[in-house]
């Protein structure tokens, strides 16, 4: 059988994996039952669901009729992919820090703007204004839907700001 849409091919593919990863994760936790559900229903039912919809993918790719216009799959966007994982691993030690390496923790506000400033370096252009504008919106909106609305208490501001 001859794979007609490479790009969809591949696209179920990538389903199929994450979404058995998720169904092996949940293995770890307690599954409980649909009226009480247990830590581990829900990535179990989402890592089955994706997996499905990634065969789906996959298998229609293969099918007699081209959908789409058959193109295969390009090189490897190095870029955009090392600044968006990038991004979030300097979200994960801004808002945390690394105690292991004496870095502490620089709260959400720090996270969000370091997020917003590496990965917007993934776009064709880069316009410092629009990207701080950007991290400014998304750093008022998680403090008041995280910190405000659902009442979570983590750090916000450095601690050499607060005290």
């Amino acid at each position: 059988m001859r794979i007609k849409n490479q790009k969809d091919f591949c696209s179920g593919a990538m389903f199929s994996v994450v979404g058995i990863g998720f169904a092996w994760g949940a293995s770890n936790y307690g599954l409980g039952n649909g009226a009480r559900m247990g830590p581990g229903y829900f990535p179990l039912v989402l890592g089955i669901v994706l997996t499905l919809l990634g065969l789906l993918i996959a298998v229609q790719a293969l099918g007699k009729t081209e959908s789409g216009d058959g193109e295969p799959v390009g090189a490897w966007a190095w870029k955009p992919l090392v600044c968006v994982l990038g991004a979030n691993v300097l979200f994960g030690v801004l808002l945390g820090g690394l105690p292991s390496l004496g870095i502490p923790p620089m709260g959400l506000v720090a996270g969000i703007y370091g997020l917003t400033l590496v990965a917007s370096l993934a776009a064709e252009s880069f316009k410092l204004k629009e990207v701080l504008i950007l991290a400014t919106l998304l750093s008022v909106m998680s403090y008041g839907a995280f910190v405000w609305l659902l009442k979570l208490q983590f750090l916000v501001w450095p601690a050499f700001i607060t005290g």
